[in-house]
């Protein structure tokens, strides 16, 4: 069952067209990752599926509903959460404040354990409950930001760019955590410049190129792919 279509996706700025049509899909259950140099449209055509883009056209169906002319607070609501790019927590706010302000929108006697189900999976967030936002180290904000989304009980978690500027011990967590959300049932779109990481955690993916999609597949094809190898691995491909 498709959890996300996407159809012509089109974000503006101003006179530049950042995202040409981009469509894609993600199925419930699924990790699919998004991967492209900076400036593709990869993080644009994250805030449009979450509807902060303002300038956004084309087609999105969430659930076999049509919400493209829905506003950001009632995506969220069903269950869209965005991790964005740059953490976007709180910084005057306390770890624990922080994610609350995750389950802001629900009603039900299950917050208490969530955060528990939180600190479970980042104890050092536990441990700096009462610490500012601002106050943590990047790695810690990352979680704070990946906890915060998960305090909402998302349908489909949408990462940009999650192990920027991180050590690669604190990554491979981060890394190790996506999986088990996933795992959970939890649909992940996953952003992610470390191409070679994000491949290998995915099921299937997207390459994009200055606002288009150019190549997608099969995680691990794309892997191999002799492209994808020179372009985002890093890797000279002998002819």
């Amino acid at each position: 069952m498709s959890m996300l279509a996407v159809r012509d996706l089109e974000v503006r700025y101003g006179g530049i067209l950042a995202v040409k049509g981009v469509s894609l899909h993600v199925d419930e259950g699924e990790l699919v990752c998004l991967i492209g140099a900076n400036g593709a449209g990869k993080s644009s055509t994250l805030r449009a599926l979450s509807g902060l883009a303002e300038n956004a056209k084309g087609g999105v169906i969430y659930q076999e509903r049509d919400i493209a002319a829905r506003p950001a607070f009632e995506r969220a609501r069903a269950g869209l959460a965005l991790v964005p790019e740059g953490r976007g927590i709180f910084a005057q706010l306390s770890v624990d404040e922080n994610l609350l302000m995750g389950a802001y929108m629900r009603r039900d006697s299950g917050i208490n354990a969530d955060r528990d189900d939180v600190f479970a999976l980042f104890p050092r967030l536990r441990e700096r409950r009462s610490q500012t936002g601002g106050t943590l180290s990047g790695g810690e904000q990352q979680m704070l930001a990946l906890g915060r989304a998960l305090m909402s009980r998302p349908k489909l978690l949408m990462l940009d760019e999650p192990s920027m500027g991180l050590a690669p011990l604190v990554v491979r967590r981060i890394f190790e955590v996506i999986r088990d959300i996933n795992a959970r049932g939890v649909t992940v779109l996953l952003v992610e410049q470390n191409a070679k990481a994000a491949l290998e955690l995915a099921t299937r993916a997207y390459v994009m190129e200055s606002g288009r999609i150019t190549l997608e597949g099969e995680a691990r094809a794309l892997l191999n792919d002799p492209k994808v190898r020179e372009a985002y691995l890093g890797e000279s491909v002998a002819p």
